[in-house]
């Protein structure tokens, strides 16, 4: 009976020690979850400031018939930067997600893991949020551009429809604006601005089609519906 009650209690203390042990490895994975909580957060907090900078940045570009090189270049910038930063969190979301996906087709249910859909959930929200209003952002500003180039035309005794209009910005060459116009009714300025406006829609359709993939692939998946704003 001693032999037995000393192999029951070593039994008993290996389990505990096992208990022990999944409840460290558990926790530890937890803490990393967390940390990595807190990255993507940081990094969507990042993006909604650059998507302030963004809207300064167009009113500035929109204040001045021939804004600055400079001005112009730091959007671009800031346009590259956006794009990096939210493929960065859709590949971190996607990859929380496949691991949630796994545990459930296990059907493995715990505390943490309804954490981590929370978790995964909340900041898929402010991810769409975001980008969303990226979207709008850089829509509002396309339609500005159109309308100064519409402005512009109208001065000259040029009238156009708005399908017409948007037949032309659909071409790389400028000319096509001033074609048609008699020359003595369109001043350098004006026709630098339809320049300069042209040039903007061309390089905002070049750029957004990544913002609108990652809220559309983002908001399917998270959501159950795209808000993806059209480009």
């Amino acid at each position: 009976y001693l032999f037995i009650f000393c192999t029951c209690s070593q039994g008993k203390e290996t389990n505990e020690e096992e208990d022990e042990v999944a409840v460290g490895m558990e926790k530890g994975f937890m803490d990393e979850f967390f940390e990595q909580v807190e990255e993507i957060r940081g990094f969507i907090e990042s993006l909604a400031e650059k998507v302030e900078e963004v809207k300064r940045k167009h009113s500035a570009i929109l204040a001045s018939p021939n804004p600055d090189e400079k001005t112009k270049a730091e959007l671009e910038d800031l346009m590259a930067d956006i794009k990096k930063l939210a493929n960065k969190v859709r590949s971190k979301l996607k990859s929380i997600q496949q691991t949630i996906e796994q545990e459930e087709g296990q059907n493995r249910s715990s505390a943490d893991l309804r954490i981590r859909k929370t978790q995964h959930s909340t900041l898929s929200r402010k991810f769409v949020e975001v980008m969303s209003e990226y979207n709008t952002t850089q829509s509002d500003y396309r339609e500005r551009c159109k309308g100064r180039i519409q402005r512009q035309l109208e001065i000259t005794g040029r009238n156009t429809t708005n399908e017409e209009l948007e037949s032309m910005l659909e071409s790389d060459n400028p000319a096509i604006f001033t074609s048609g116009i008699i020359m003595d009714n369109i001043t350098e300025q004006a026709m630098n601005e339809i320049e300069t406006r042209h040039n903007e829609i061309i390089k905002l359709e070049n750029m957004v089609a990544c913002a609108c993939m990652c809220v559309c692939t983002l908001a399917c998946s998270s959501c159950g519906g795209c808000v993806c704003v059209p480009c």
